[in-house]
């Protein structure tokens, strides 16, 4: 079933943020209260002092204990779940049934059979649903999106990423960290920092309709994946590969755009130049991020919400980028779960034979 969404009453949005960690400091939380049209009227966070000390410095007017209870505030218009993956889900079900708008961090979900959950919830909301995938609102990207729809660089046969990093201090450290636990995050770094570039690969270039990958745990400092490498098919024939490394010498993120008359090479997450190049010669451009990097992704949440634009990165849009991860990470996912089912059988299989468990 779906129903009609509801749209502004003219008022400002009044926004609630569910987890106001590290994310929301800079990125995005300041934002809420700078786009014309929008107000952070309220946040929450289990620890008590981080939560008061957050509203303090933010200047947010109202806090609150349970995610439940800023949800079920009247005054809230929008939610922002800002919380690890593996809680996307139930906050954003519960969002749904209080027909309140919502934006969810990346990735949507631990994995693409939750997305589904949360689209068919919001399918029979008057809440609409949004997801961070802020690269598609930013003015770099589109420039480089102009470009190919000018074609700029002919007919797009290939791009490929390269991504690569050392462990950092915490990897590196015994102290537990959600980025890198499957079942909190869906995988590893992998999938909190690849899910940006598939899906800003979709924005530009269309569906990908097959993806497949290997990946490795090469460093063993932490349960999930730090290699992974893999390869994918567009809708429109387009071919696309990775590779990304959280265990190299140096840090490296170039994409590239291959097409019959020239390419556009660009960084994914840095603000250096990108490059044109073509037989014509070779052009530059510089458009650097703005100092909260959700801005724009947030002044077209409201936009959309006014009935000015269709944003860019709702539900329906975000959940491909989860399909294709869970796609590459496939194989790996499914070997894990056998090398870890194999020492609990091992040990039935000991304790039948010595008859400590037949019944």
């Amino acid at each position: 079933m779906t129903v009609n969404k509801q749209q502004s009453t003219g008022g400002p949005i009044r926004w609630g943020i569910i987890g106001c960690g590290d994310v929301t400091e800079v990125k995005s939380g300041p934002a809420f209260n700078r786009v014309p049209g929008s107000s952070l009227l309220a946040v929450m966070r289990r620890d008590p002092d981080k939560l008061a000390d957050y509203a303090r410095r933010h200047g947010v007017p109202k806090t609150y204990a349970s995610a439940e209870q800023l949800i079920q505030a009247p005054e809230i218009d929008a939610v922002y779940i800002a919380t690890p993956p593996g809680s996307h889900r139930e906050y954003a079900l519960q969002v749904a049934r209080a027909n309140k708008h919502c934006c969810i961090e990346k990735p949507m979900a631990l994995n693409h059979r939750e997305c589904e959950d949360i689209l068919a919830a919001f399918d029979a909301s008057a809440g609409e649903l949004f997801v961070a995938y802020y690269r598609r609102s930013l003015p770099r990207f589109l420039k480089i999106k102009q470009w190919l729809e000018a074609g700029r660089i002919g007919s797009v046969r290939h791009v490929s990423w390269r991504f690569t990093r050392p462990p950092s201090p915490r990897d590196l450290s015994a102290e537990y960290d959600w980025h890198t636990d499957p079942a909190v995050s869906g995988g590893g770094h992998f999938i909190d920092l690849a899910c940006h570039g598939l899906d800003l690969f979709i924005y530009l270039l269309g569906d990908i309709t097959s993806a497949q990958g290997v990946a490795a745990n090469q460093q063993g400092l932490y349960p999930a994946e730090d290699a992974v490498a893999a390869c994918w098919m567009f809708e429109s024939g387009t071919t696309g590969s990775g590779f990304w490394n959280f265990g190299a010498s140096a840090r490296s993120d170039e994409a590239i755009i291959d097409g019959s008359t020239g390419s556009i090479r660009f960084s994914i997450f840095g603000d250096s130049p990108f490059v044109l190049e073509t037989a014509a010669g070779t052009e530059v451009s510089t458009i650097e991020h703005p100092e909260n990097i959700q801005y724009f992704h947030i002044e077209n949440m409201v936009r959309h919400l006014n009935g000015e634009l269709e944003h860019p990165s709702p539900g329906r849009q975000a959940h491909k980028a989860t399909w294709v991860m869970d796609r590459i990470l496939r194989g790996y996912q499914a070997e894990r779960r056998d090398n870890e089912a194999r020492p609990q059988q091992a040990e039935m299989r000991t304790e039948t034979s010595t008859g400590q468990s037949a019944r």
